[in-house]
């Protein structure tokens, strides 16, 4: 119970958040949603069109990628909780500045604390470089070189953390052939 008001508070908070410019252009705060107990947690950049419209990440074209993705590991969303490393959407889906990772970081690593996932599933660069700094760990990495690889940190505080570098389910929807790519690289995720 006592977990369920605090992500009910940092939800809140979210919510109400002013840190950034994007509060000015966005239509709602996108939190996150699934499994409040899940141990994969899968984050990607920031949301989209469809996603500032409903509120839910992953909701258009990528997230029925995702979907399929998740289907091809025996997962669904109920079963994983998903966010973003920027909870606002970007005006015309551009890439986050870095004022604006610096301001959402906060709540991205509170959702980490609270959900404290044993998987963190990074859904694109700026996912896994932020990711990888939250953790200690270089973040000056080639998304293309790395896809498919599990980082773990070193230290106590990390022993049970994993982290996966995948590609961003939107790629499939712009290059449909790299589709068998991101099943192989989703199939780490079932390994691990």
């Amino acid at each position: 119970m006592v977990a369920a008001v605090k992500w009910q508070k940092l939800e809140e908070r979210c919510l109400r958040c002013n840190d950034c410019g994007l509060a000015s252009s966005r239509t709602q705060v996108v939190f996150g949603s699934g499994s409040l107990v899940s141990r994969i947690m899968l984050v990607g950049e920031a949301p989209g069109f469809n996603e500032d419209r409903k509120g839910k990440p992953f909701c258009g074209r990528a997230g029925a990628v995702l979907d399929e993705l998740l289907s091809t590991i025996n997962l669904d969303r109920r079963q994983v909780y998903i966010t973003n490393v920027v909870k606002c959407r970007p005006p015309g889906n551009r890439d986050p500045m870095p004022e604006e990772l610096v301001a959402c970081s906060p709540y991205l690593q509170e959702q980490i604390e609270l959900l404290q996932p044993e998987v963190i599933a990074c859904l694109g660069r700026f996912s896994l470089r932020t990711i990888l700094r939250f953790f200690g760990l270089s973040p000056e990495v080639s998304l293309s070189q790395v896809h498919g690889q599990v980082f773990t940190p070193e230290g106590d505080l990390f022993q049970t953390v994993q982290i996966v570098a995948l590609f961003h389910p939107a790629v499939a929807t712009y290059r449909p052939e790299a589709m068998d790519g991101l099943k192989k690289d989703f199939a780490v995720l079932a390994k691990i």
